[in-house]
Formats: C-alpha cells, sequence, structure tokens
C-alpha cells in the first residue's frame, strides 16, 4: 500500500464532521455487490447517502475496466468533481475497483485531487483507508491481500434481491481480459461464513439470492478437502445443496459461469433443488474453435453445445444467457459468421454483446492484426439485431403461460404497473387490477398470465 503525506495542507484540509456520500457503480455484479457493501460501511461510519452527486462530501466511484468507453467515462465524471475540491477542499474523492486496481499510484498523478485509489480486495478495508485520508494522506491501496470475511451489513439497493459473493478473482487467462490482473487470484469464501450470510439475509426478509463470482462454477478449488471419489470436497454443486435449506429464501440463482468448469453434476443439482432458478448465464464469447483456442477459453464449440443439452434435457424451458466478443483480433467474416450462426443453433434467451476493445497487460492487445473501428460497428449492430431477433422468438414460448412473478416493486415508467422477475429471470410487468381489491406485498410471488412478449421484457395479467 502506498501513503503519500499531503505537503500542501490547505489544499487537502479534511473537514472533522461526517457528512454524505455518493457511490456511482459502474459495470459488473460483482461490482454492484461491493458498492453495496461499501455503501454499509460509510453508513457504519456515520455517512447517510446523498440526493446529489454533486452535493456529496464523499464521492465514491466503484469502476470497471472491461471496456475502454466505461474508463474514458470515469475520468469524465473524475474531472466534474477535480473542479468541486479546488472550491471545496473538505470534498473526499474515491476510486475504487478494477480502473483503480489497473492504475493505481498512477491514478493519483494523474488526478491528484483524488484521496483514495483501492482495488477490489481491499473493499472491507475502506474504514481504514479513509482514517489514512482523515490524517492527511493520500492513498493509494492496490497490493494483493487476503480479502477477509466483512462484518458490515451491506447497504442493498433492493430489499427483496441480495447479492452473495462467494469467490474473489479469477485463476483463467483468457487472452483479451483485464479481469485476472485487477481481481487477483482466486479465492473462495468458506461454506459457512456464506450459509451465516444467506442466513442473514432470510432474517431481513429478503426472498431471493444471487450467489456471485467472476469464475463461479470454479468455487472452492482453492480450498481444502478432497472426497473418497477424488474430486474437490466444496464446489459450486456441494454450496447448492449446503445453503438450499436456508428457510424464507425461495429463490436461487448464480453467474457467471465458465464452460470449463459446467459440470453434468451442477446441471442434476440445479434440476433436483427447487429453489434453484432455471437460468443459466454461460458466456461462449465466440461461435469459432480457432478464435476460441486464440482467446484462451479452454473450451471447443461442441462441448459448449453439450452443457446446453445437458441442461434442456433436464429443463426444456430454462433461459440460457451468453456474452459474446466480436472482432477479436484477426477474426475472419467467415469466423464471425459463425458466432451468427451458433446464436440462431441454439436460440440465446439473451446475449450481452461487445465489440473486443483492447485492454492493458493482456496479450491480445499486442497483436498487430486488431480489426478496423468500422468493421467492429458493423458486426456489433448485425449480431444486436440478430439477438434481439432471437429472444423476441425465444420470449413467444411465453405467450398464454401462467408463470410465477417475485414482485420487486412498481415499474418505474408505469406507476399503474408493477414488475418482476419470473425464474427464468425475464423482466415481466404486471397491471395492478383496478376492480377487485389486490393486496400486495414486495417479494409476494404472484402467478402471471402472459399476454405480450417482447424481445427482453414480459408482461401480463393477475391470474385470480
Amino acid at each position: 500500500m502506498l501513503t503519500k503525506t499531503i505537503k500542501d495542507q490547505n489544499k487537502f484540509q479534511k473537514d472533522s464532521t461526517i457528512g454524505s456520500y455518493w457511490i456511482t457503480t459502474f459495470g459488473c455484479q460483482m461490482n454492484k455487490a461491493d458498492s453495496e457493501r461499501m455503501a454499509g460501511t460509510l453508513e457504519k461510519m456515520g455517512y447517510t447517502k446523498a440526493d446529489d452527486e454533486l452535493k456529496a462530501d464523499l464521492v465514491l466511484y466503484n469502476t470497471c475496466t472491461i471496456r475502454d468507453n466505461a474508463e474514458q467515462k470515469v475520468y469524465s465524471f473524475l474531472g466534474r468533481q477535480a473542479k468541486r475540491k479546488h472550491k471545496i477542499p473538505s470534498l473526499k474523492l474515491v476510486v475504487a475497483g478494477c480502473l483503480a486496481q489497473q492504475e493505481g499510484e498512477s491514478l493519483l498523478r494523474r488526478v491528484p485531487e483524488l484521496d483514495l485509489v483501492m482495488g477490489p480486495q481491499h473493499v472491507n478495508n475502506l474504514e481504514n483507508l479513509l482514517g489514512k485520508v482523515d490524517s492527511g494522506n493520500q492513498v493509494a491501496a492496490t497490493e494483493e491481500t487476503f480479502i477477509s470475511e466483512d462484518i458490515t451489513n451491506a447497504r442493498r439497493e433492493s430489499s427483496i434481491c441480495g447479492w452473495v459473493n462467494i469467490i474473489y478473482g479469477c485463476n483463467e487467462r483468457c487472452s483479451y481480459c483485464v479481469v485476472p490482473s485487477v481481481r487477483g487470484k482466486e479465492q473462495s469464501r468458506y461454506p459457512n461464513a456464506i450459509k451465516s450470510e444467506i442466513q442473514k439475509l432470510a432474517n431481513d426478509n429478503f426472498k431471493e439470492i444471487t450467489l456471485l463470482g467472476q469464475n463461479i462454477d470454479a468455487y472452492g478449488r482453492d480450498l481444502p478437502g478432497t472426497t473418497k471419489e477424488g474430486r474437490k470436497e466444496n464446489t459450486l454443486t456441494d454450496l447448492l445443496y449446503y445453503i438450499h435449506d436456508v428457510e424464507g429464501i425461495r429463490r436461487i440463482r448464480f453467474a457467471t459461469s465458465h464452460p470449463r468448469y459446467f459440470s453434468k453434476r451442477l446441471i442434476q443439482a440445479c434440476y433436483e433443488l427447487d429453489k434453484v432458478c432455471e437460468h443459466f448465464h454461460i458466456p461462449f464469447q465466440s461461435g469459432n474453435n480457432e478464435i476460441l483456442k486464440l482467446m484462451a477459453r479452454g473450451y471447443t464449440i461442441d462441448k459448449y453445445k453439450r452443457i446446453i443439452e445437458n441442461i434442456r434435457s433436464l429443463m426444456p424451458n430454462a433461459s440460457i444467457t451468453a456474452d459474446a466478443i466480436v472482432a477479436f483480433p484477426g477474426e475472419s467474416e467467415e469466423q464471425y459468421r459463425d458466432t451468427l450462426k451458433l446464436i440462431s443453433d441454439i436460440g440465446f434467451d439473451q446475449v450481452m454483446t461487445a465489440a473486443y476493445s483492447p485492454r492493458p497487460n493482456t496479450p491480445a492487445a499486442l497483436w498487430h492484426n486488431q480489426i478496423s473501428e468500422e468493421v467492429k460497428k458493423e458486426r456489433l449492430k448485425e449480431i444486436n439485431e440478430l439477438v434481439e431477433t432471437t429472444s423476441k422468438q425465444r420470449n413467444a414460448r411465453y405467450l398464454d403461460s401462467i408463470e410465477s412473478v417475485l414482485i420487486e416493486g412498481f415499474n418505474p415508467k408505469n406507476s399503474s404497473q408493477i414488475m418482476g422477475r419470473t425464474r427464468t429471470n425475464r423482466l415481466t410487468f404486471v397491471e395492478i387490477p383496478k376492480n377487485i381489491k389486490f393486496n400486495f406485498s414486495l417479494g409476494d410471488e404472484i402467478d402471471v398470465k402472459i399476454n405480450e412478449a417482447r424481445p427482453f421484457s414480459l408482461t401480463g395479467i393477475l391470474c385470480l
């Protein structure tokens, strides 16, 4: 950890009173979960959530570095806050997350108004790091560290659905991905600690949990213990059985999976355990084996297809979602067409797409066969059109069916509707009956007859 004493005390004078905070989160679900934990820490310290980013006493950006445009957006936000700090020296500016880990001390030089730069592995140490800031220091906390259990209650953005980290970091070395260098090595939490957190959520009336990990089906391979059959004693499959009996939790999800570790045993567990939802997010990234090899993904398209076949053999209506990258260095038109073909052949419920973006400290960023921005835009536009068409076709299976929807709140665009998700994670809007008495609470599960299917959401009527 770097701690640099500020010489210009007037410029960085600190206000001794605890004030308001604002957190902006960029990127993945892991970042969202980290932000909830940091918000919990700040409120434990005495901060209150601000109503306006430009009026907060402490501003924290929890950053992503997967795409260059996410980085540039952060720098734009920081420029605005730096101007504020020149007028209000007591303002605390914090950058957390993957960009912070990637840039480290250099971020302090680029934006000298910053007080704290901290990698994702230091989330649980936020209070101590802010203590160093209050002592008149500028701090960069990016060194590798063991992530200790966090006893702070996260400030959950939802009162119904909660994120639960079960494994930090990633040991994969995909040639395009910066995650291992910014989130560190895999570190699995012990099952009892995970179950304790889930029990706490259940006691607080949460109804759904999503287990999170950058590479979630690799869970447990760093933990001790081997079964008599020779496999690891703690796996994602074993964890699902272990946590399934927590009373009050009705739905269990997990993300993000890696095809390399998605086993038949895991699929069987998802089928047997009634709380585990029939929704699987398994990125394929490319539909071409040569590109997958260049990406260092560790599987073939045939293996990926077998995983989907095994899921659908037990759960025919399961929702399958994925991630895909187009215009990877050297990707030919024919190889790109293989990705389109895979989407059509499998019929994904949704695919999160992106054009390849060179990232620092990744092998692919140094290759000389980069694809032009014009081709990237063309391919991204075409694949997005296909994804929308395929998603709408898949959603047609819901028409006239009755789905169980967990109520999460009101439709922010239409107060006459409530909204929630099916077990397959499809966002669903439901008109509130006007002519009959309908009492409901957040977290209730209601039966809904689907009468409209769009590419990425559904609408239905309440079954009375």
